[in-house]
């Protein structure tokens, strides 16, 4: 309703507005048409960048890892090429430790490269030289026992046969792939950090070519975060390196390690999308050789934040670009509406009797020489009725004035102000203010509506109250309180006035200076309840009972009249449920209970 009504004052029949809007819809459709596609545009670029540096990331990781998987291979390599070193390593799988420790010293002196480390101690270099190993181990198939490296220089022999251990038989499951560290083998070392992949190289005799034990490295996955150093600020998501059987081998957002990586099944199956904890861009790359997976996921809500930026720049430069677009035509267009309307104001006026209009409009165009034809127009009528029908007309508005003078009602509100402001003019504050009050309730009661709002009528009240506060000097006080969402309720004209009247000439005592009267206003049980509590004198029991029964009378003198009238309009306007109710305590003072329905459905019975 309110919009077929803006349509019908200011679009219906306004050519210029309809040139406006329409100028403005299409203006707005195309650039905002040519913004959208921008931003797809662009929006599509950003996202292959963010994904770029992703891919890039995890080409960085991938080589990281494949040179660790090729030093433990070349390990093994370097021992085969060496003659010495593989026959130290090939006695150390094929005996106990005790018989190698003598083998070991025998032989030591008799080699001839002495820069050649001989036996355990080459991997205890290539433990040294590379401080992302955490653990190295070699494990002998046929004495069944492990031989542990560890950061620091700390080695341990650990007995791990077949009766007493689970080793044996996981190392012959283990393949050469990438993979998280066995759990019997990190018991049996005590290596509880979760952070670790591990890389197994059988070995073999060189001659007979029969598997001796493994080599096993275990790396801390820490340490790839070194190969994504230098993309950390341009990096979306996270980068996961996943086993064969999807167990983490790298987390870079560190949430998922020591378990197999719940979306593994996902990324199997996967193009470009796939909803993992939220929606997101997954990119992998494979190594076959060692068996791993680089995932590279980056949700879609985190790349959306890179281009947010760009779209906030779009808007602005699009709402900028309709803003520079529309103001000019909008400009010319106004202008020319802005004399248009002038020229219609002034026909108004002078259409409703206001012939000494005239426009002024200088300019050439065709709105100019409207506008001075207008005026010539104008001209030529006022001189027509100047000769015919002027005296005429001012002889009837003499006549109409007079008329109205006698005749309207503002008349004596007027004067009564004249009065009050004379009165404070001379100092008489007082008088001026009961004159006051008195014809703000002169107009109150003649006005001819039969209800007044509990606002209106507690005003009423205060302006009552305020004439013999006034009149008294100051020996009465009053207090009026009501609950604001009250303030709006309807109830009969004239209903607590009466009630103050009794109050004033019956319960208030002249001499006392502490005369007050309190009116309240609240809602109970679903009714308004006005209550008129007064310290006056009270009523004597008898004259109260015989007061109560006089409410229902149908005499209409005496000295109850006001009470008693107040009382039956109540029950007539809302039912015989409600009505006037008075309590007094002789020499405490008087209660007046008014009640009437809360709800405008209750009232008018």
């Amino acid at each position: 309703m309110k919009a077929r009504s803006l349509y019908d004052n200011y679009v219906k029949n306004n050519l210029f507005m309809k040139m406006i809007l329409l100028f403005a819809l299409i203006t707005t459709v195309t650039i905002v048409t040519f913004s959208y596609f921008m931003f797809n545009v662009m929006s599509q670029s950003i996202i292959r960048n963010e994904l770029e540096n992703q891919k890039k990331a995890m080409d960085s990781v991938n080589s990281y890892m494949t040179r660790k998987y090729e030093s433990v291979q070349s390990m093994v390599l370097d021992v085969y090429r060496n003659e010495s070193l593989a026959l130290h390593l090939t006695y150390f799988l094929q005996h106990p430790f005790e018989d190698y420790m003598k083998y070991q010293l025998d032989h030591y002196t008799n080699e001839a490269d002495v820069d050649m480390p001989k036996g355990l101690d080459f991997f205890e270099n290539k433990l040294d030289s590379d401080a992302d190993i955490e653990n190295l181990l070699l494990y002998s198939s046929e004495k069944q026992f492990l031989f542990a490296y560890k950061q620091g220089h700390v080695s341990k022999l650990i007995s791990t046969n077949a009766s007493r251990s689970y080793i044996p038989d996981a190392m012959a499951l283990e393949n050469s792939m990438m993979s998280v560290p066995n759990a019997w083998v990190r018991q049996a070392i005590d290596q509880q950090d979760p952070k670790l992949y591990a890389m197994r190289v059988p070995i073999t005799d060189k001659n007979s070519l029969k598997n001796l034990g493994q080599l096993l490295v275990y790396f801390d996955s820490d340490r790839i975060n070194q190969a994504l150093e230098s993309y950390k600020e341009q990096l979306k998501g996270y980068i996961i390196v996943l086993g064969p059987t999807g167990e983490v081998l790298f987390d870079s957002s560190d949430r998922y390690y020591g378990i197999r990586y719940p979306y593994a099944d996902k990324i199997e199956s996967l193009f470009d999308t796939a909803m993992l904890e939220q929606e997101s861009y997954v990119t992998t790359l494979t190594q076959n050789q060692a068996g791993y997976m680089v995932v590279g996921v980056a949700p879609k809500a985190e790349v959306a934040a890179a281009y947010q930026r760009l779209k906030h720049t779009i808007a602005l430069i699009s709402a900028i670009c309709i803003i520079v677009v529309l103001l000019v035509p909008v400009l010319v267009v106004t202008n020319f509406a802005k004399r248009t309307n002038k020229i219609i104001r002034f026909m108004r006026k002078v259409e409703s009797g206001d012939l000494s209009a005239r426009i002024q409009d200088d300019k050439e165009d065709e709105l100019g020489q409207i506008s001075r034809s207008f005026n010539d127009m104008l001209g030529e009528l006022t001189r027509h009725i100047d000769r015919v029908y002027k005296a005429e007309i001012k002889q009837k508005h003499t006549e109409l004035a007079a008329l109205q003078a006698r005749v309207n009602p503002h008349f004596l509100y007027n004067t009564l102000e004249v009065i009050r402001m004379r009165a404070v003019s001379q100092g008489a504050k007082d008088v001026g203010e009961m004159i006051y009050s008195l014809s703000v309730l002169f107009k109150s009661f003649v006005q001819p509506k039969g209800e007044n709002t509990l606002k209106d009528e507690l005003e009423t009240s205060r302006l009552y109250l305020e004439l013999f506060r006034i009149r008294y000097k100051d020996k009465l006080s009053y207090e009026i309180v009501c609950d604001e969402s009250l303030a709006g309720k309807n109830i009969m004209r004239m209903a607590l006035q009466p009630i103050i009247e009794n109050y004033v000439v019956h319960g208030l005592q002249p001499r006392r200076s502490d005369n007050h009267i309190r009116i309240s206003v609240y809602e109970a049980d679903g009714r308004v309840r006005i209550q008129a509590e007064d310290n006056g004198i009270g009523i004597d029991p008898t004259r109260l009972e015989a007061i109560r029964q006089s409410l229902d009378s149908v005499e209409e003198v005496g000295d109850s009249f006001g009470l008693r009238s107040v009382h039956e309009r109540l029950k007539l306007l809302y039912g015989t449920d409600y009505g006037l109710e008075i309590t007094s305590t002789q020499g405490v003072g008087t209660i007046v209970t008014i009640e009437f329905p809360s709800e405008e459905e209750a009232q008018h019975v």
